[in-house]
């Protein structure tokens, strides 16, 4: 694929008012204005380069979203106060009264929560499916669907969204194809595969250190003006918008998003394919293991690997929680949700990010007590990461050739 998102990224040139190499920080809630025709021009959207509120935008703001519809491919971008911020009102916006929604069924926890429980509120309905059987997707659309949704990489059970696939079923019925790229940042570019909509939880590898929580939205522009309409639009009535501050910082972050999620990818192959060999149920889009290994290959950005998430089911939640305090107690990474860290963190999701989940639902999905999560850091020596862990799973009696540790 010809398409290099990260050099869209490195071509962006911002100069601080003052000449400086990073974009000067917007630390304003409000602006003047040197005439009242401005200031209404302003409000109606009319003028284009003027800030009234920061509600509705602000300069700092405006260069991230301006540098993540680049990495994505977009034309424009608007960004939020946490992904959850930027998926809601995407919904809200596409979706009237009496509408219908097709998603997968694996998914983020608050998304699941969101879609089965609010949006009834709205009179939204949604159907959850199994997202890599395109047979079964089309045959869940009615005549009151307007939205596909999907993960690229579902959480947690690293299902593979065939977005070329889902976006042809889009086309035939009309529908918008939402796609959340959380997982797959630079590796997958789903818009250029025919997404309508990309979302992205910031917080996660695009900040990367896990320290900010914010959302974007990557679409038209006609759509992104929708979202920041006064009068209708979601993401402005709403009111999630992100705080210049910390805008400001995931932009610098998203510099070395490249690098990073080269780290990130390799280690977790390493892992993943140790893992594997030493008997472990593994789960990992690199692997040829993978159910959807093949179609993840054919619409990846090949230098950025296949991303930094893995799972193991070592079969029980006890065994799950006494491997993972032993990881953190040997100082191999962190028992705590999120991802896109440094260190590596590790969670039993049915317990925690998908717990909004039901039960019978989670076993339906394939979703198991014992299923850890994990997302690999940037540790430099993987090999001496990967004799640790296998050493702690042995302690545990884990592993069933425990005789051949080195």
């Amino acid at each position: 694929m010809s398409f290099k998102p990260a050099n869209h990224i490195q071509d962006l040139q911002y100069f601080g008012e003052f000449g400086g190499v990073n974009p000067s920080i917007s630390d304003s809630s409000t602006y003047t204005f040197l005439s009242a025709k401005t200031m209404f021009d302003t409000f109606e959207g009319n003028a284009d380069g003027c800030y009234l509120y920061s509600r509705h935008s602000s300069p700092s703001n405006l260069y991230l979203g301006e540098a993540l519809a680049a990495m994505e491919g977009t034309e424009t971008a608007n960004v939020s106060a946490s992904g959850m911020g930027a998926i809601t009102p995407v919904i809200l916006q596409l979706c009237d009264a009496g509408d219908h929604i097709v998603s997968s069924r694996t998914i983020y926890g608050g998304t699941y929560a969101f879609l089965k429980n609010f949006t009834t509120k709205f009179n939204i309905e949604t159907s959850f499916v199994d997202i890599t059987n395109l047979e079964r997707v089309e045959a869940a659309i009615t005549k009151n669907t307007k939205v596909l949704y999907c993960e690229s990489v579902s959480n947690p059970l690293l299902e593979v969204a065939d977005i070329q696939g889902l976006n042809a079923i889009a086309k035939r019925h009309n529908l918008k194809l939402v796609v959340d790229n959380t997982f797959s940042p630079l590796s997958i570019s789903p818009a250029k595969l025919g997404a309508d909509v990309v979302i992205h939880s910031l917080t996660k590898f695009i900040n990367g250190s896990s320290d900010t929580v914010g959302g974007v939205v990557c679409g038209t522009q006609e759509f992104i003006d929708q979202l920041r309409n006064v009068n209708d639009g979601a993401c402005m009535l709403l009111g999630s918008t992100m705080d210049s501050l910390r805008s400001a910082s995931v932009l610098k972050n998203l510099r070395t998003l490249h690098i990073r999620m080269q780290q990130h990818s390799f280690n977790a192959q390493y892992l993943a394919e140790k893992f594997e060999e030493d008997g472990l149920k593994t789960v990992y889009p690199g692997l040829a293991s993978h159910p959807s290994h093949e179609i993840f290959k054919s619409m990846m950005n090949e230098k950025y690997g296949f991303g930094g998430m893995l799972t193991i089911d070592i079969g029980s939640l006890d065994k799950a929680n006494a491997l993972m305090e032993m990881m953190q107690d040997q100082n191999l990474g962190y028992l705590a949700v999120s991802l896109g860290f440094y260190k590596t963190l590790f969670s039993a999701p049915g317990s925690s990010t998908s717990s909004e989940i039901p039960e019978d639902e989670q076993k339906a999905m394939g979703l198991s007590d014992g299923l850890i999560r994990f997302s690999i850091g940037l540790d430099a020596d993987i090999e001496r990461t990967y004799q640790m862990m296998r050493r702690c799973m042995e302690d545990l009696n884990i592993l069933n050739n425990a005789s051949v540790l080195v």
